[in-house]
């Protein structure tokens, strides 16, 4: 199915169209990216899991949110909205960038640094919403910089804690641990929507069966990829290029059996997270 309407942009995985005064059609595309990076090889049925696991999401989690209609198999019509500039992280885990900040004494945590282990109580931790490279904000900052009202973060904090701890229970029933997740919102008027999109490009889920203390854990969405591209050492030279304010390197493409696999994972996820077929 050809998207409809004005083409307006693309992201790292969607490529957005104006349909028309109040709406957007949101094309979740094959697309899959790393390190903010864009990678040159698609993961097939990437985009059909996003666009359908969101929907599945939106209309289940029983938040206000901009998602209107899904047309064809990865395309999602919405709301327009006026987006706020961050990106809300909730983790439950110490992990990811989370980790190497608490190892650098950058963010201190009630709890021992061991990687993978869990936080006493959902950690909200925002970001700084960009097409380059997110980075860690405080609450104090958000209100200072005008990013939202500190009544707007309030609630919008509240929100992200319970879909993170909703989400939780939902993967714990299937069998996963839900490491963390992103999201984002937006004003539709005075009111405050969920955006974007939620799928395993916004959360970190981990097989319970496998989880172990200490350790880097078996993740279900493009942590494979992640993983490949540090051992090729990609990401070395993406983090020098950057730190030189040089070019970005352009990325490698990526082995047939890793695409094949990523792609498993995320139908995995879908179904189950659904508990359907896709």
């Amino acid at each position: 199915m050809t998207p409809q309407g004005r083409f307006v942009r693309s992201g790292k995985v969607k490529d957005i169209y104006d349909l028309d005064e109040g709406h957007l059609l949101f094309h979740f595309t094959d697309r899959v990216s790393a390190f903010d990076v864009v990678l040159p090889t698609t993961i097939p049925r990437k985009g059909e899991v996003l666009c359908k696991l969101g929907a599945h999401l939106f209309e289940t989690l029983g938040v206000p949110n901009h998602m209107v209609r899904i047309e064809g198999s990865d395309m999602m019509v919405v709301k327009k909205l006026k987006m706020i500039m961050v990106e809300c992280v909730v983790r439950g885990y110490l992990y990811g960038s989370l980790m190497e900040r608490a190892s650098k004494g950058e963010v201190a945590l009630p709890v021992e640094k061991v990687l993978a282990a869990p936080l006493p109580a959902p950690y909200f931790d925002p970001t700084t919403k960009s097409d380059v490279k997110d980075e860690p904000i405080t609450e104090k900052e958000i209100v200072e910089e005008g990013r939202m009202t500190a009544e707007v973060l309030a609630r919008v904090k509240k929100s992200s804690i319970d879909i993170y701890q909703s989400l939780k229970d939902k993967a714990s029933r299937a069998g996963f641990i839900l490491a963390d997740i992103k999201l984002e919102y937006g004003m539709d008027g005075d009111r405050i929507l969920l955006g974007d999109s939620i799928g395993p490009d916004e959360f970190r889920m981990w097989p319970a069966s496998k989880y172990a203390l200490g350790k880097t854990q078996d993740s279900y969405d493009k942590q494979p990829v992640r993983d490949w591209l540090v051992a090729q050492g990609y990401k070395a030279r993406l983090d020098a290029a950057r730190k030189a304010g040089a070019a970005v390197p352009p990325p490698p493409q990526l082995p047939d059996a890793l695409v094949r696999e990523t792609s498993e994972r995320y139908i995995e996820v879908y179904k189950s997270l659904t508990g359907k077929s896709l």
